[in-house]
């Protein structure tokens, strides 16, 4: 089975270097043509993904109309907010070919329009079959063969068995769900507790104060989630709970640890300027905002984030109001 991976950022290259290990053929399309010349001379992803060795049955390609003759699965591996302009460079490109699959990679909602990453792909390949691949996966440690689980969300499984199947090794199991939106709500919305998370590690607040908020998060995910659409139990599954405990723990969640700056003081543009890599939290925190002051949804965790990010509140102040609302059951 063929795969291609557009996007060569951490992800989709250890997305890569897994499928090449697997014995899958793969090619891995970077975004600008010096980049993709680099990766295949020196056959590492130094900017993104240092001292990881891309093996050479790895295609690293400059060219995507040549990279996807052929493609059976597309890889999308692009934030958020650069999937739609991504999906019509692959639209453009593709010509006569039909990928059985085209999935997404991304943790986000689109800013204005709120379309989970399977909607803005479908809106442009509306007779297109669309997935979201996702989970709790460190790039770094699934490019190094570090035991994993991801699940991929389709609305349709039955057709994808064998995908899953190629896309799974011994050291990555993937699991099928045909609960789309939930898969890619809780994939989104972990991002915005990561963020929470780091507040609390940069305010030097505790192990109870954190397990506190990542319990109160996930009932805050499944509330927003559900009224969207999604199924509650997607969300105690990897996308949800799996993703949420790996993102507010781990030492390399760009979210945590962007979270953590601002609770130690530093101000919210200061951050973002001084990045390269992307914070998918930060825009999703104001897509999903909107989303729920539009549907009247009660997540006043969500909603204190968004006065720290946006409305440039102190996380201390944003910790008083949530531990001194009105008491209830839990």
């Amino acid at each position: 089975m063929n795969f291609v991976v557009v996007g060569a950022g951490a992800w989709g290259t250890a997305f890569a270097v897994h499928l090449a290990r697997s014995g899958q053929p793969t090619c891995l399309v970077p975004r600008r043509p010096e980049q993709a010349e680099r990766l295949a001379l020196t056959r590492e992803n130094s900017d993104y993904l240092p001292g990881i060795n891309l093996p050479q049955t790895v295609a690293v390609v400059c060219d995507l109309r040549a990279a996807l003759a052929g493609a059976d699965v597309l890889l999308l591996a692009c934030p958020s907010q650069a999937l739609r302009e991504t999906t019509h460079r692959v639209h453009q490109q593709l010509g006569e070919v039909k990928p059985r699959l085209i999935v997404s990679l991304a943790k986000g909602l689109e800013l204005d329009s709120h379309l989970r990453p399977s909607q803005v792909i479908a809106s442009v390949f509306p007779t297109g079959v669309t997935g979201s691949l996702t989970g709790p996966t460190n790039a770094r440690e699934v490019a190094l063969g570090l035991p994993a689980a991801m699940v991929l969300g389709v609305t349709d499984s039955s057709g994808v068995l064998d995908i899953q199947a190629a896309l799974s090794a011994p050291t990555l199991r993937v699991y099928l769900s045909n609960d789309l939106a939930g898969v890619e709500y809780g994939g989104s919305l972990k991002n915005i507790y990561a963020i929470a998370a780091g507040c609390c590690d940069g305010l030097k607040l505790g192990d109870n104060s954190k397990a506190a908020l990542l319990t109160r998060a996930l009932a805050e995910m499944v509330r927003v989630g559900t009224a969207l659409g999604a199924r509650a139990e997607t969300f105690y599954g990897l996308s949800g709970f799996g993703d949420l405990v790996a993102t507010c723990h781990g030492e390399w969640s760009r979210n945590r640890e962007f979270g953590e700056q601002i609770g130690a003081g530093r101000s919210v543009s200061e951050l973002l300027n001084d990045r390269k890599s992307v914070v998918e939290g930060y825009k999703t925190t104001k897509s999903f905002w909107e989303l729920c002051a539009e549907n009247n949804i009660y997540a006043p965790i969500l909603y204190e984030m968004y006065r720290i990010l946006f409305e440039t509140k102190a996380p201390a102040s944003a910790l008083n109001s949530l531990m001194t609302r009105v008491l209830k059951n839990e």
